[in-house]
């Protein structure tokens, strides 16, 4: 008989993996969840949500230099959370699901969390401002603007 993979009150069941244990993947799933157990990373999740942002904007919202932004940002790279693109001096990144089934769940659960949380509902707020007067911040000088962010309409 084959394990099934259950959601139960959004919970996880230990089923979802045990049922691939005999699987051969590259999916690394203590990597996955490392990269879900820090609050910096967790924090340029919610920020990227479905869109694409430069590093000079995580750097400016999150009040941290760009070294540690960049270091964590690989981090969820190589969890393959994140996809990254050049474009002349900026990095772009995007947060993308990840191929196995049960952790794009855990981490549509975990952005749907992030929704509600008062700290990261301030970071997305602090990016809509950030995004509605970037000539504010130095460091956005001649940074492209996110598409995604709807701001600034004139009242």
């Amino acid at each position: 008989m084959r394990y099934r993979e259950y959601i139960l009150m959004d919970y996880i069941c230990q089923d979802a993996y045990i049922g691939r244990m005999g699987k051969q993947s590259t999916f690394d799933v203590e990597r996955f969840f490392q990269a879900l157990g820090d609050m910096t990373r967790l924090r340029l999740l919610n920020l990227m949500g479905e869109q694409e942002l430069c590093v000079c904007y995580f750097v400016e919202i999150l009040e941290q230099p760009q070294p540690k932004i960049s270091r964590h940002l690989a981090y969820l790279r190589s969890a393959g959370m994140v996809t990254a693109r050049r474009e002349g001096t900026w990095m772009h990144y995007r947060m993308r699901m990840p191929e196995d089934e049960g952790a794009a769940r855990i981490l549509r659960e975990t952005l749907k969390w992030m929704q509600e949380d008062r700290a990261m509902h301030a970071d997305r707020a602090r990016l809509v401002k950030v995004c509605c007067a970037p000539q504010k911040y130095v460091a956005l000088a001649g940074a492209p603007a996110p598409t995604a962010v709807t701001c600034c309409e004139v009242r």
